[in-house]
């Protein structure tokens, strides 16, 4: 009775690290690659530094916050937490009330005074729910009005400074910023909580109450826990929206509480618990923001935010729909894995950001001498015969592009090998590890090859500059 049985602990925890099949990565995975192209397709700049910068800074707190549902979802008993808005606006306006009041003036005694606020209302939701035996839903409403209540008492109307070393984190003009190492080492700290025995038992008791009780488990002492890290993670939530917004606001915290939970379910979460991932959470958090992202190009007018909430619902209930079928799809993949299938779309949605980042780029300072040239001329011209050089003469003949073409095809060379390389090197691994019957064991090297491949995204994006290819010395010269 000490320990998790056997019979009960696979059913519990092979899926929490990939390890077995998990169909339900298929729609956010593929849902996140299609907003992407349709984005990047629709403004290409997204994929700018400071496009990336501004997409960081606004989806962190949605990501965070989606996390900290995340932690008290798995508890089981249907506990979704809906006061993680108020919750977020709670520390939101009392950090910046106290800031002004002369406290917080340092980074460390601001962290601690949020994770404080966060532990304690968390704290407060758990022995509601595990000695007074009140229903979690019943709890997170009372707790939904309460807070947002009393935000309007301590900040009446939005106002207040953030604290000065904290004015620029929401800038959102580079990709690595402080917003950006606080969402990396919440990640990682979750990934490193998945790895032991707690959320084992975390995870059975949301899957299977009385089977965790007969197996053990502290259910009680297990069910505080979980919404401890909880507290955490809205605490950081939190401070990453007062960086976005540098101020104090006691009604725009709550409007995260519909999106975070839209975001979860999104991820492939279940909402009656036992099964969610901080891979698909994130993806669903950033799904949503990218829906936002491609509806702000288009011109709605005043019904901008009706459209966006319409988009919001109608992927949320076409998402459901194709989960259903997901069961069906899973007798033919057995071996379907979330991060090699993550990868290879990876390599063709990058493909096509490049090819939409250099048609975007403009046409060449050349060209633009001609059309001005052109003008000049007369209606109808001789035209003159082409250089040799720059006539395809056979099938297997390649025309002679210049010094710009051969400097692009220099530039694209390394890329090129290298998403290959590392699409060669995933695809290998993983045959290999499934004809070993070990996958569980490997999943962190594919991890790594698609964490190298972005960090390769990254590094294109900032070492190109931005909107377009440095120019040549042709260009500057023509200029």
């Amino acid at each position: 009775m000490a320990t998790v049985t056997e019979r009960n602990l696979p059913e519990a925890v092979e899926t929490s690290g990939g390890g077995r099949s998990n169909p339900f990565m298929i729609v956010p995975i593929s849902l996140f690659f299609l907003l992407l192209i349709i984005a990047v397709l629709r403004s290409p700049s997204l994929v700018t530094p400071s496009g990336i910068g501004s997409a960081i800074i606004v989806a962190t707190p949605l990501i965070l916050a989606t996390y900290a549902l995340m932690a008290s979802v798995i508890t089981g008993r249907g506990t979704v937490d809906l006061s993680i808005g108020p919750l977020i606006g709670f520390i939101n306006v009392t950090v910046i009330v106290a800031h002004g009041a002369g406290f917080l003036t340092n980074p460390f005694s601001l962290f601690l005074f949020a994770f404080a606020l966060g532990m304690a209302y968390h704290l407060l939701f758990a022995l509601i729910v595990v000695f007074v035996r009140v229903q979690p839903i019943i709890v997170a409403l009372s707790g939904y009005l309460a807070l947002s209540g009393i935000n309007l008492v301590i900040l009446p109307r939005p106002g207040g400074v953030a604290p000065e070393w904290m004015s620029t984190w929401g800038a959102g003009t580079t990709i690595f910023s402080p917003v950006l190492v606080i969402l990396v080492l919440a990640t990682l700290a979750w990934l490193a909580f998945t790895r032991s025995a707690f959320y084992t038992h975390l995870r059975l008791m949301g899957s299977d109450e009385r089977a965790a009780y007969t197996s053990g488990v502290s259910i009680a002492l297990v069910r505080i826990g979980g919404h401890l890290i909880s507290g955490l993670f809205a605490a950081l939530a939190a401070i990453t929206f007062t960086a976005l917004i540098s101020s104090g606001d006691p009604t725009q915290g709550t409007t995260y509480t519909l999106i975070a939970v839209t975001a979860l379910v999104l991820g492939g979460a279940s909402l009656a618990g036992g099964r969610a991932g901080v891979f698909g959470s994130a993806l669903g958090a950033i799904n949503l923001y990218l829906i936002t992202y491609v509806l702000a190009t288009f011109s709605f007018g005043m019904v901008q935010s009706f459209v966006t909430d319409l988009a919001y619902g109608a992927i949320l209930v076409g998402s459901l729909l194709v989960t259903l079928l997901l069961p069906v799809l899973q007798r033919y993949i057995q071996r379907f894995s979330p991060l090699l299938y993550f990868v290879v779309l990876g390599v063709v949605v990058f493909g096509v950001i490049m090819h939409a980042t250099f048609d975007y780029a403009g046409a060449p300072a050349d060209a633009v001498v001609a059309t001005d040239e052109s003008a000049s001329q007369p209606a109808i011209m001789q035209l003159e015969r082409p250089p040799a050089g720059e006539v395809l003469t056979g099938p297997l003949e390649v025309a002679d592009g210049g010094e710009a073409a051969a400097t692009l095809r220099e530039f694209a060379r390394p890329l090129i090998h290298g998403v290959l390389l590392l699409a060669a090197v995933a695809l290998l691994l993983r045959v290999t590890i499934t004809s070993a019957g070990q996958r569980r064991d490997w999943n962190v090297v594919v991890l790594a090859i698609a964490a190298a491949l972005m960090l390769l995204v990254a590094y294109v994006i900032s070492d190109v500059g931005g909107d377009s290819d440095p120019p040549t010395q042709e260009q500057e010269t023509s200029r």
